[in-house]
């Protein structure tokens, strides 16, 4: 899948978000390496902080379709510069990530554009290698 398509599976499930409290829809996208697209909306909580982020959504959906690794990423949100996951998003995307070079893509509603790593967005990142036995 091009990145254009991922951004525009992004683009459609930010509308389905439930933000009731900030308004702010994010929505977030991801390819695994067999090609299979998963999406996430962010939804908020009255007891905030107990909503969950685009990307967080998008992962649970890999997961219960029995997926585990992400070849790319797209998040997008209605802001003047793209939105970088948040720092528990990125950790939950490096988890997954077939690697550090995995790209990630923010975008914004009006066709801006920011491309990084998962290595630049979260240098010297805790990862599941810290966790083998030596």
């Amino acid at each position: 899948m091009p990145r254009a398509e991922l951004i525009a599976a992004a683009r459609a499930i930010r509308e389905n978000a439930y933000v009731p409290y900030s308004r702010f829809k994010v929505g977030a996208a991801l390819r695994t390496p067999d090609g299979a697209v998963f999406a996430g909306c962010n939804v908020e909580n009255a007891a905030y902080p107990e909503g969950t982020c685009a990307e967080a959504g998008a992962i649970a959906a890999m997961v219960a379709a029995g997926r585990y690794r992400i070849a790319e990423v797209a998040v997008i949100a209605d802001s003047p510069t793209p939105v970088t996951p948040c720092g528990g998003c990125r950790q939950k995307l490096r988890e997954f990530a077939i690697s550090g070079e995995m790209p990630v893509t923010m975008a914004t509603l009006d066709g801006g554009e920011l491309t990084l790593t998962i290595a630049e967005l979260l240098p010297g990142a805790f990862g599941p290698n810290h966790m083998q036995k030596a």
